[in-house]
């Protein structure tokens, strides 16, 4: 069995090395770095199927870091650790790109749960047709005709849910339950920051059905 491929950007030298040893007794190959430059310079020689980003940075913002990740169509899941749980930093996490967050202090299980949960639901590799939308979630990527958006793979699983049951309404519990880990902490208005970029990508397809609000109850794909 191949080792899940993991990228850890940590400062903390202490944490850092923590976190590899925890993580490789738990099978996880582990690619280390403790500095925004460095990961931006070594990103495209790791495969990585889960990535870790520090928020708290000495040379940049960690959620900078993952908005110039995703600008290089990098779209392997995010967890972003952090000793700020306040909810304005938990949202403008999530918007950056993110896919998790945890707190620090945090326990290792937790976040070896957690990583196995976003590679797991990435794994798929059938795809997802909705009339003239195709969802690739080998590429993470949606497609009508010739035009082509990337998604991140919480991007990904929401809109996959909807696709699943198109022009029924999908209870909000239920997009949650399909994008984020058991146990994450997801505000309303985290799921609607992802449905607001969802709508935006996939108004630049051109002709991929919409994501209508259905009030009271959630969001349909029609």
């Amino acid at each position: 069995m191949i080792a899940p491929s993991v990228l850890l950007l940590e400062d903390d030298a202490g944490i850092r090395s923590l976190v590899v040893r925890g993580l490789e007794e738990e099978g996880f190959a582990v690619t280390a770095t403790g500095t925004a430059g460095e990961l931006m310079r070594i990103v495209d020689g790791v495969e990585a199927e889960a990535i870790i980003v520090d928020i708290g940075l000495p040379d940049a913002d960690g959620r900078d870091v993952v908005q110039a990740l995703r600008s290089r169509g990098i779209a392997a899941p995010v967890i972003f650790l952090t000793a700020r749980d306040a909810l304005p930093d938990r949202l403008s996490g999530f918007a950056a790109g993110g896919d998790d967050y945890l707190v620090k202090p945090f326990a290792l299980a937790e976040l070896v749960a957690r990583l196995r949960a976003l590679i797991k639901r990435g794994g798929s590799d059938s795809a997802v047709e909705v009339g003239a939308l195709r969802l690739d979630p080998a590429a993470l990527a949606a497609t009508c005709g010739t035009k082509s958006v990337q998604l991140t793979p919480t991007e990904f699983r929401i809109l996959a849910r909807l696709a699943a049951s198109p022009l029924h309404a999908v209870r909000r519990r239920e997009l949650v339950q399909a994008a984020w880990p058991h146990g994450a902490i997801v505000h309303d208005n985290t799921l609607d920051v992802y449905i607001a970029r969802l709508r935006r990508k996939l108004v630049a397809l051109g002709e991929a059905p919409a994501i209508v609000t259905v009030f009271g109850v959630g969001y349909s794909l029609r």
